[in-house]
């Protein structure tokens, strides 16, 4: 395959979601053409350290947190979101860990998640039909003409957007503000005083107690740097392939082509398709590679699958995402998780709640509820340790943001809630009340879990 195969192969391959009315095709190779003289975002070592990462995921020895905005944005573009939002994926993580005992590998749907295919050309409002908004990469949020013309500049900008937010996730992942240290500051404003506060606190003061130990006994940020920083990793869905080509360079150290937008780089539902561009696109790079599952996939299906993004059984280089429904993931999730484990393939299972659970509210916006998402992430575990299969992670739509977008959690946001604060560009996300209440949650389901095995030995 790499033999033959080039970041252009693509384009000999049917590829959806990728707009083809761009109403000047010249500025748009001339905007890929100046896409390939810039710099990296990112560098092949660290993808290969991800793949390194997963690997231990895939054994069972490490815990996969995925989660960011559901599309960013050119106007939230903000140094206090950014930060908002990994600290978010701090604090779950924190908890995680605590639980589970294992490492939290920490992975952003950040620094390049703009595009987003969408289940109909065209939107209509008040009897005006336009394109659909595409993400701010390609297209306009507002529902006017104009706006909605593809831009080759815009991939110029979400380029720009990138790289700071890159620059930003650097400096706090390894400038002190990730120290184990600092637990107690990592509490968002308006998480303070609600119960998920309350229980982090609590966790904080139980984590202060023993670096307070440990640091007695001579261990500590200056010994080992592991408690000073971290490493966080970068993801998104390679939707436009002409960016991702602008941007996929060889490795001086390997030799191997690596696309430098972004450190994993997920194939959705919607363009998995095994003679589509996107696959393969994904089969020609060695970043680690995600695919979502959902319900219309069958286990023959999905074996194919992977054996033409994996076909050397890599472990770490692919990672499953199940995206079902909670009312789907019981009846289809068993027999892909027993495929796999029958066939011997190293695949990291991780569960996608998110948008297998997306309803219309009575009051007209788009949410997902709470609760759908936690019985989603339950039967999951409960699936993965019936089919003898780690499980292995969670990938959510979330933000640090006070966003009122998804129904239900501690604060029983209801319908009516949703108009307050509604600021989504695409799909609903939690906030980071819910989110870190569905760490805690699924901390302990983990937890109980593990020790169930013990329990039952005695």
């Amino acid at each position: 395959m790499n033999a033959r195969w080039t970041p252009s192969s693509w384009r000999s391959f049917p590829a959806k979601h990728i707009p083809a009315d761009y109403p000047d095709a010249g500025a748009l190779a001339a905007v890929e053409a100046e896409l390939r003289a810039l710099p990296p975002l990112v560098f092949a070592g660290e993808a290969r350290r991800l793949t390194a990462e997963l690997a231990a995921v895939a054994e069972g020895r490490a815990f996969l947190l995925q989660g960011g905005d559901c599309a960013e944005s050119f106007k939230e573009f903000a140094a206090d979101n950014i930060r908002d939002t990994f600290r978010l994926i701090l604090q779950m993580a924190v908890v995680l860990t605590f639980a589970g005992g294992k490492p939290v590998v920490k992975v952003g749907r950040m620094a390049g998640q703009f595009g987003k295919p969408r289940s109909s050309p065209v939107e209509v409002k008040d009897g005006v039909e336009l394109p659909s908004y595409r993400g701010d990469n390609i297209n306009g949020m507002g529902f006017t003409p104009e706006e909605r013309i593809p831009d080759p500049q815009r991939l110029l900008k979400a380029y720009g957007q990138s790289a700071s937010t890159l620059n930003l996730l650097r400096a706090f992942a390894t400038g002190g503000y990730a120290d184990l240290h600092n637990v107690h500051r990592w509490t968002l404003g308006f998480v303070e005083g609600s119960p998920q506060g309350a229980r982090y606190r609590e966790l904080s003061e139980k984590i202060s107690e023993t670096l307070s130990f440990i640091d007695a006994i001579g261990v500590n940020s200056q010994s080992h740097p592991t408690l000073h920083q971290v490493e966080i990793f970068t993801s998104q869905e390679p939707l436009l392939l002409g960016y991702e080509e602008a941007l996929t360079r060889v490795d001086s150290t390997s030799g191997d082509w690596y696309d430098t937008s972004a450190h994993l780089l997920w194939i959705g539902e919607r363009t998995r398709q095994l003679d589509g561009a996107h696959v393969n696109f994904a089969q020609g790079v060695k970043n680690p590679i995600g695919v979502k599952v959902g319900p219309t996939v069958e286990p023959d299906e999905l074996i194919r699958l992977i054996d033409a993004l994996n076909p050397d059984n890599v472990p770490g280089r692919l990672t499953l995402y199940g995206r079902f429904g909670s009312d789907k993931i019981e009846g289809r999730l068993p027999a892909l998780m027993a495929a796999t484990k029958r066939e011997g393939r190293s695949v990291v299972w991780a569960i996608d709640p998110m948008h297998g659970n997306t309803l219309t509210a009575s009051t007209g916006y788009k949410t997902r509820p709470f609760d759908r998402i936690l019985s989603e992430v339950r039967s999951f575990i409960e699936i993965a340790n019936a089919t003898g299969v780690h499980p292995g992670g969670v990938h959510l739509e979330m933000t640090g943001q006070n966003v009122t977008e998804c129904t239900g959690g501690a604060r029983a946001l209801s319908d009516v809630d949703l108009a307050d604060r509604y600021h989504t560009h695409c799909d609903p996300r939690l906030n980071a009340d819910q989110a870190l209440e569905l760490a805690f949650l699924v901390a302990e389901k983990l937890k109980s879990d593990r020790q169930a095995p013990s329990q039952a030995a005695e």
